[in-house]
């Protein structure tokens, strides 16, 4: 039985995305093209592959088992394809990356522009979040992620600086007002902007000193969502709402500026840099292929 690779990739989309407007989106094409292909595809076959409400779309038992299938099976066809593509004078196609937002704002704007420019064939599509997510079911190549929240079995190889640290600071205005502590723990009695992860979890602040940790659960009249609103988080700590921590780059200018002051210096922490990883397939996609590359060029690990 004959079938055409658009409309069982379609399926595909749908399933892993969950409908047709969500699997429209990962895809870069249409709800309507996306509904037809299926309809095609369940015609073809005689059977229905999803259970349609108004408010879900869900492969049927059939279509579960379909998809089962499907899945390696299309992709060995594009690893294939991408062997081809390996024999063109300049890689093409379109490389996925998962990241979290600081990647994102802090690593990938030193990268980004020069690999597109040195790789003008290729379209990068990059979903920022900080959700834990599985890269491969999220349909992208590769993702971004710090050593505590890599994968297994995984290849990850460094990207961006390979140290960082934690800065924490206050607007001179509020520190004049409330004093400016000495040791981490005085933190507790100061008004600290917290974060919060999206499992609930609020983030707890660790600082160490010649050997030293303290761990430190601050409380204070505003918490933000871990990457998504920690601009709000930034801009409230320049208005002297409390202290803040946070990345150092991301910190920066309003360091250099003298919006904020550095609090408790001596004690930030540093931590490793971000690895890029990826399943370690036969055949890496040739985008994915090139970025590995630029990125494992010496002037760019810095």
């Amino acid at each position: 039985m004959a079938m055409d690779l658009g409309d069982l990739a379609a399926f595909v989309s749908v399933a892993e995305a969950g409908g047709f407007r969500e699997g429209a989106r990962a895809s870069g094409t249409s709800a309507s093209g996306l509904s037809e292909a299926v309809r095609r595809l369940e015609t073809r076959l005689g059977v229905r592959l999803f259970n349609r409400t108004t408010r879900s779309v869900a492969p049927t038992e059939a279509g579960a088992r379909l998809l089962e299938r499907l899945t390696p099976a299309l992709g060995e066809v594009e690893a294939a394809l991408d062997v081809v593509n390996g024999f063109r004078d300049r890689p093409a196609g379109t490389l996925r990356l998962n990241v979290p937002i600081s990647a994102a704002r802090l690593v990938l704007p030193r990268i980004v522009p020069p690999f597109l420019a040195a790789y003008p064939d290729i379209r990068l599509d990059v979903v920022a979040e900080d959700s834990f997510v599985d890269v491969l079911a999220a349909g992208c190549d590769a993702g971004i992620r710090y050593d505590e929240r890599l994968e297994q079995d995984m290849i990850a190889v460094p990207i961006g600086p390979r140290q960082q640290r934690f800065a924490t600071a206050a607007a001179p205005a509020y520190l004049d007002r409330h004093g400016r502590p000495q040791h981490p723990s005085e933190l507790l009695d100061h008004a600290c902007i917290g974060g919060r992860f999206a499992s609930g979890a609020t983030i707890a602040w660790e600082f160490e000193r010649d050997g030293e940790v303290v761990r430190v659960n601050p409380s204070g009249p505003l918490i933000v969502r871990v990457g998504a609103a920690t601009d709000l988080a930034v801009d409230a700590a320049v208005a002297g709402v409390g202290i803040i921590t946070l990345f150092e780059d991301w910190l920066q200018p309003h360091l250099d500026s003298g919006a904020l002051e550095p609090v408790l210096e001596p004690w930030w922490q540093l931590f490793p840099g971000p690895f890029l990883y990826y399943p370690g397939r036969r055949y890496l996609p040739a985008p994915l292929r090139a970025f590995i590359d630029f990125i494992g060029r010496p002037h760019r690990s810095r």
